[in-house]
């Protein structure tokens, strides 16, 4: 499990906004790690774990981007069925709420989730990690 920067960023809802927001962090090699697209009737809310954090304000900010940083554990579970819900058991029987979750990938045995949780330090915990080992970006 590791906390990590995600990036919450607003484009406008038109053809190749989202190209010329992967183009703008690959140009200065932040890599996309995860991904997660909403919309509202303002505009689009792409959700985005991007290493190096760093790097990445740097390049939203310089291009004029508005976004959001909020920090998010990844972790990965076995991919069979029971596994989100065994996690979100555990969670909230240790009072740590949810506020969203998103699958960051998978392939075979495995695949990686985003979650937004009130209290990153007991998530860790009650899930078997250590949050000051295992962060990355934030």
């Amino acid at each position: 499990m590791f906390q990590k920067t995600q990036f919450c960023v607003g484009i406008d809802n038109k053809p190749g906004m989202l190209a010329k927001l992967c183009h703008d962090l690959r140009s200065v090699d932040v890599n996309i790690e995860a991904l997660c697209i909403s919309e509202d009737t303002d505009c689009v809310w792409v959700n985005i774990v991007a290493t190096p954090a760093d790097r990445a304000t740097v390049a939203l900010e310089g291009k004029g981007y508005r976004f959001l940083t909020e920090n998010v554990l990844t972790l990965e579970v076995a991919n069979k069925p029971g596994e989100l819900e065994r996690i979100a058991t555990t969670l909230a029987e240790a009072s740590v709420n949810i506020s969203y979750i998103y699958g960051a990938g998978a392939s075979g045995a495995a695949c990686e989730l985003v979650l937004s949780v009130d209290d990153a330090t007991r998530a860790c915990e009650v899930l078997g990690a250590d949050p000051l080992e295992r962060t990355e970006s934030v």
